[in-house]
């Protein structure tokens, strides 16, 4: 079983004023798009952790099957939201999918070529990240197995790329078809590139 935990709850500092998972991409929101994509894909279960424009974030999602988390503490950073939806997931499952929501270019073909590498080298006895990777440059999403869960936990750093670095030997690096998974909007400059 697979749960994508996709971190809906920040509040797009450098967007300048604007949240920009609501922003217009290609004749829908940002965040229907990431979801209707992931909800796609061979994930079993779908988490939206949401908490700065939390109402607005799940109006858009109204009618998508998701479970929604709230992370009161959201403002703390992105730690927080990615321990508020590792608690959330389902005990049952092996591999959590931590997704950035601001890849406005990603498809379901990206997130199944992960899940199926992950199925590929899968085994309950041993530790297993997945990262994507263009052109030697990793991206996101990032698939940990369950036994990253209680690490993820106490985890201290912000996000999860210490994790990674700090357990090499259970990295396998996904070489991807195109470079969806580096392209995310943070600016209004970066929005205006990909997506005027």
């Amino acid at each position: 079983m697979i749960t994508a935990i996709i971190l809906a709850a920040g509040e797009s500092r450098r967007m300048g004023g604007q949240n920009k998972l609501l922003l217009p991409i290609f004749g829908e929101v940002l965040i229907q798009k990431f979801v209707r994509s992931i909800r796609a894909s061979n994930v079993d279960e779908v988490l939206v952790v949401v908490g700065h424009e939390e109402e607005k974030i799940k109006d858009v999602l109204k009618g998508q099957s998701v479970r929604f988390v709230e992370n009161f503490c959201y403002m703390e950073g992105m730690t927080t939201s990615i321990q508020s939806g590792i608690q959330a997931a389902s005990p049952e499952s092996d591999g959590l999918l931590i997704c950035l929501a601001d890849l406005p270019f990603i498809e379901t073909s990206d997130f199944n070529r992960l899940i199926c590498s992950f199925t590929d080298f899968f085994d309950t006895k041993s530790s297993l990240i997945i990262v994507p990777v263009f052109k030697g440059q990793r991206g996101n999403p990032v698939l940990f197995s369950n036994q990253f869960r209680e690490i993820i936990l106490q985890h201290k750093g912000e996000g999860c790329r210490d994790i990674v670095q700090k357990h090499p030997e259970c990295v396998r690096e996904v070489t991807m078809e195109n470079d969806n998974v580096l392209l995310d909007l943070d600016t209004p400059e970066d929005f205006k590139l990909f997506c005027a």
